[in-house]
């Protein structure tokens, strides 16, 4: 049965595409069979997989309102063994067409599990937001990832989050679990990233990946070619920073 795991920070910019992309790449491309479900209308998933979101009419919008089955939103990916469930802007209206609906928060969850045991991991892309397809997110999954970016305040609201995942956790999907947190944007040159480090090490103790993800120009330049980093730059740091974030993943597998 596949894995599904929630990818989630509802802080902007903290890397929650980038690590859905290039975690899913490096587990791909090591024999597994992966999905990633974008709900994030901002659509960077797709956009980063070299996929033009805006000409589909087959995205998880249509499946969460329901007009369409799942099997009809995937598409594969230039990457062997990578699939993806696309969005796009239109997913922005989910938050209205959602609140109406019965049971909405288990509405992902109940899309999704015609096809769970299809894939080896299901990666989902959430909203820079705690709003209704956060929660959705977090009710179809196994466990949620958490990236920190490796800044001043990095903490800061990450307490909303995790009363979130505790609420959820009480009432609506008694399974979740922390998968990991993951630090994201290390810059070793400075003490404030190491402070950080050390910081969410003590809070978080054992859930803190090994892998840190480090500011890396490959890793901002790669979704504009459509690539994740490991077609992209094979050799930079960001790309081996990934691959050992997959093998970390695939080691939790029980």
């Amino acid at each position: 049965m596949g894995k599904i795991i929630s990818i989630s920070n509802q802080k902007g910019g903290v890397g929650k595409t980038t690590t859905t992309i290039n975690l899913a790449a490096f587990i791909a491309e090591k024999g597994r069979r992966v999905l990633i479900i974008d709900i994030d209308p901002q659509a960077n998933a797709g956009y980063g997989l070299g996929i033009n979101v805006e000409e589909i009419n087959s995205t998880i919008y249509e499946v969460l309102i329901g007009t369409i089955n799942i099997n009809d939103a995937i598409f594969k990916t230039s990457i062997e063994n990578l699939f993806i469930v696309p969005s796009n802007i239109h997913l922005s209206g989910a938050q209205v067409d959602l609140l109406e609906m019965e049971q909405r928060e288990f509405i992902l969850k109940n899309a999704v599990k015609p096809i769970k045991n299809d894939f080896d991991f299901i990666l989902v892309d959430c909203p820079p937001s705690l709003g209704i397809l956060t929660v959705n997110s977090l009710v179809a999954a196994d466990t949620v990832l958490i990236p920190l970016q490796c800044e001043y305040y990095a903490l800061e609201g990450l307490s909303q989050l995790l009363k979130i995942i505790a609420m959820v956790q009480e009432k609506l999907n008694r399974n979740l679990r922390i998968e990991g947190v993951l630090l994201t944007m290390y810059d070793s040159r400075t003490n404030l990233s190491q402070q950080v480090v050390n910081d969410i090490r003590e809070f978080f103790k054992d859930k803190v990946f090994s892998t840190i993800i480090p500011r890396n120009v490959k890793l901002s330049e790669a979704p504009s070619f459509g690539k994740p980093i490991n077609l992209y730059d094979r050799h930079c740091v960001g790309s081996e920073s990934y691959e050992k974030l997959a093998i970390e993943v695939l080691n939790n597998v029980k």
